[in-house]
């Protein structure tokens, strides 16, 4: 897992402190995903990059569904990748399938507020990575 201190995995055991409790703080997007699964692995490092874009307004909260599997059947979750967003302690939203990270911070800017800030200065590193 990530070095990202916004990016967790999180076990059935933990879910009600870790996703719930924290999006009383902070919004928490869960992905819920398998290691065989390929729209899961190519979705891993766009839920990477947003989670260094935004290290203080959002926690990504990653539950293996195959060691796992009481929160995915409490939350009806049917196929994978699916994203659920967590916010004051409630489910507001839900993505189904891999998505481009455009579409993701679509989705996520629907429900919650991302600074334009944390977009420009990821943008700002990747432009002075590229020289």
């Amino acid at each position: 897992m990530s070095e990202l201190k916004n990016l967790i995995a999180v076990t059935d055991a933990e879910f009600a402190e870790a996703v719930i409790a924290k999006s009383n703080e902070t919004p928490v997007l869960v992905d819920f995903w398998a290691t065989w699964c390929g729209p899961c692995r190519q979705i891993a490092p766009i839920l990477e990059t947003i989670a260094e874009q935004y290290p203080d307004e959002l926690m990504i909260a990653k539950v293996d569904v195959d060691s796992n599997t009481e929160m995915p059947k409490e939350y009806g979750v049917r196929g994978i990748p699916t994203l659920l967003l967590f916010n004051k302690g409630q489910k507001v939203a839900e993505k189904i399938g891999a998505s481009s990270k455009t579409q993701l911070e679509a989705f996520l800017r629907e429900h919650i507020t991302l600074s334009e800030a944390a977009e420009s200065e990821a943008a700002d590193k990747k432009v002075e990575s590229s020289e």
